[in-house]
């Protein structure tokens, strides 16, 4: 659920992009970011490697306009997509309120997809969370 701050009139959602590694989820935010006008948004924060690999996460706040009193904000996360950065994935997962999973149009890319699919699920599973259960957009 939304976090809702009756104090400062926001209602802000955090939507998780996950998917497996290069699959498209930081170029995907990247679009976004280019393609958003600048009062819209916050800066587009990317923690990533040398070689432009997602180390812990890339952060992208949006700013949705307003309902009632209230300012509508979303909270735009990719994970990294290696299942090395496992902890990272599970500690982005906490508090989320929708998840845009990220395929890999490769076709032998496909098990990639498969299994990080079922990481998410697992995940999910652990915070007493089933998949069914939240906004997913694939």
């Amino acid at each position: 659920m939304s976090f809702v701050n009756f104090g400062g009139k926001e209602i802000i959602s955090k939507i998780i992009y996950w998917g497996p590694s290069l699959s498209g989820k930081t170029a995907n935010i990247r679009y976004i970011d280019q393609h958003t006008k600048e009062s819209s948004k916050g800066k587009l924060i990317s923690l990533s490697s040398e070689t432009e690999r997602t180390l812990f996460f890339d952060f992208l706040p949006l700013a949705l306009g307003k309902i009632n009193d209230f300012d509508v904000r979303f909270h735009l996360y990719t994970v990294p997509g290696h299942v090395f950065y496992d902890t990272s994935r599970k500690l982005l997962l906490k508090g989320l309120d929708g998840i845009v999973f990220v395929v890999d149009s490769n076709r032998n890319r496909y098990e990639a997809s498969v299994e990080s699919m079922n990481n998410l699920v697992k995940h999910l599973g652990r915070m007493d969370i089933n998949i069914s259960d939240i906004p997913l957009v694939v």
